[in-house]
């Protein structure tokens, strides 16, 4: 069994080395663990120290693209390296590496699909007292979302199967974290988490510039994940709200037509006539929007089948058998370029 440890960096050159030495290497029922360093537009000297640590294996980005783009850019490379199981970490040491082992064994043991790392958060000392309610609130509303019972939703210490990540697809670029588990929690994978206790703070957050952002950010990502796999229970609610909202004031206006109040309230049928509009246009885009989560899980399946085609064991050797001439002859190999985000490269060395 191959497990790949992913770690995103962006200018971790001073504290890189500490996780690359922290991560087992041995762990029980994996007979292969492979580093694999996500450069997300580095400009210090991370790259070459991790390899000086002996990583060999990279994907590059020409510029800083997010931890979102840098999860999925790390997961297909692992995927293309026959991972069974893929660990994602921090390149700012955070995460206790040495508990990797035990973030693994639920997978290995087939008892989870996923594993999250549960930072304990009120034992969190840089944490403030805000932002520990934060963190509570922000993983409540997760679990309605994706009908799970997970006490750290925001973890970014996790271990996947390769079998859930042919099945996940992230889409926000903020941040994973939040997505996959709604993703997940949906598609009825097996979630499981492990209690670990952080290491001491290295440096400010660079996922955002202040804590209004960051809720921002993160309940965008939670809304938008949410109304893929449920729209209908969003544009329900709103059509019952609007509805009873356009119903008061027809009802008022026709307690005072009884009351034999002769006075001139057109304005209530106004009102009312809005509100009731509005209530079916939500009520409209709410079958619109399940049309398209209709449509979307079945693009969903073609995708696991595609990725299944693309990352299956037979079709990661066939892969590496046709490209391993090309590997030793440009080791720079190009895996794909965006216009618009700047490129992602893969090195083998």
């Amino acid at each position: 069994m191959k497990l790949v440890v992913q770690v995103p960096c962006l200018n971790e050159e001073e504290t890189l080395p500490s996780v690359l030495e922290s991560i087992p290497k041995q762990i029980p029922g994996i007979d292969e663990i492979v580093v694999l360093i996500v450069d997300d537009g580095c400009t210090d000297r991370t790259v070459e120290v991790a390899k000086e640590h002996g990583v060999r294996e990279f994907v590059h980005h020409s510029r800083n693209q997010g931890l979102g783009r840098s999860f999925h850019d790390g997961v297909v490379r692992a995927l293309e390296l026959g991972a069974d199981i893929v660990v994602n970490t921090d390149g700012d040491n955070q995460y206790p590496q040495e508990r990797i082992a035990d973030l693994v064994q639920p997978i290995i043991n087939g008892q989870a699909d996923i594993v999250i790392g549960d930072r304990q958060v009120d034992q969190i000392e840089h944490f403030s007292g805000l932002k520990k309610k934060l963190q509570k609130i922000g993983s409540k509303v997760v679990n309605m979302a994706a009908e799970t019972d997970l006490p750290d939703a925001a973890s970014g210490f996790r271990a996947y199967s390769r079998e859930s990540l042919m099945l996940l697809n992230t889409v926000t670029r903020f941040s994973y974290c939040m997505e996959t588990i709604i993703q997940a929690g949906n598609k009825r994978m097996k979630i499981a988490s492990v209690p670990i206790v952080t290491n001491a703070k290295t440096r400010e957050s660079r996922l955002f510039k202040s804590m209004p952002e960051h809720i921002m950010k993160s309940g965008a990502a939670i809304v938008r994940s949410y109304m893929m796999y449920k729209p209908y229970a969003i544009f329900v609610w709103l059509t019952a709200f609007f509805f009873v909202l356009g119903a008061i004031p027809f009802v008022r206006y026709l307690v005072l037509w009884l009351s034999g109040d002769n006075g001139n309230h057109i304005q209530s049928l106004l009102l009312g006539g809005v509100l009731i509009n509005l209530a079916f246009m939500s009520a409209m885009l709410g079958v619109i929007s399940d049309l398209i989560r209709t449509n979307r899980v079945l693009i969903e399946d073609d995708l696991e089948h595609t990725k299944k085609a693309r990352f299956g064991k037979s079709g990661t050797e066939m892969l590496r058998d046709q490209t391993s001439v090309a590997e030793f002859d440009l080791p720079h190999t190009k895996a794909r370029a965006t216009a618009q985000s700047g490129e992602t490269w893969t090195t083998s060395l």
